[in-house]
């Protein structure tokens, strides 16, 4: 079973690709959208999982080009930030499933239609984020996208922007 992950980040994507090798998945990597094609094009993955932010661009992007080329390759799209909007617009590019990150591996595998052999799912199954924790990770990531602007983060937020910088003071939940 051929795999590629399309994933700008480079720690958690060397994670799957060494978390799916073990459960039997031949990985490739790409980062970018050009490797991503290229890798698609050489390998002709039977999966493929796909990141929706790619840097800069949008991984919604290259659904089309990637059904175009491997009509019969299960497309999965991962998103840190989920949507019922974004996961219509997914499905209607042809991807045929939408997993919100953090993903836990029996999940994961599930998507991919995998068997799932208990014991080795066990072993490298990750805890799942407690809310509080998903909420100072979203807030992070929106804050990191609004290059530090507290206002322009909290109008995004819909929040006061007190209250987020109440909220930002807090150390991080742990997990």
């Amino acid at each position: 079973m051929k795999l590629l992950i399309i994933e700008d980040d480079i720690n958690l994507a060397s994670t799957l690709a060494r978390r799916l090798t073990k459960q039997g998945f031949s990985c490739e990597v790409a980062h970018n959208q050009s490797d991503a094609l290229l890798s698609a094009h050489k390998h002709l993955p039977d999966f493929i999982l796909l990141d929706m932010k790619l840097g800069d661009d949008n991984g919604l992007g290259l659904i089309k080009p990637l059904r175009s080329l491997l009509p019969q390759a299960y497309i999965v799209l991962l998103t840190g930030f989920a949507s019922i909007a974004t996961a219509v617009e997914a499905m209607r590019l042809g991807a045929n499933d939408y997993l919100t990150k953090p993903v836990d591996m029996a999940t994961l595998l599930k998507a991919l239609n995998a068997d799932l052999n208990t014991q080795n799912v066990s072993d490298v199954a990750t805890p799942v984020m407690s809310p509080e924790r998903l909420e100072w990770e979203h807030i992070q990531q929106v804050l990191h996208s609004n290059n530090g602007n507290v206002s322009a983060t909290a109008r995004q937020l819909n929040m006061h922007r007190r209250t987020l910088q109440r909220k930002l003071q807090k150390k991080p939940v742990q997990q």
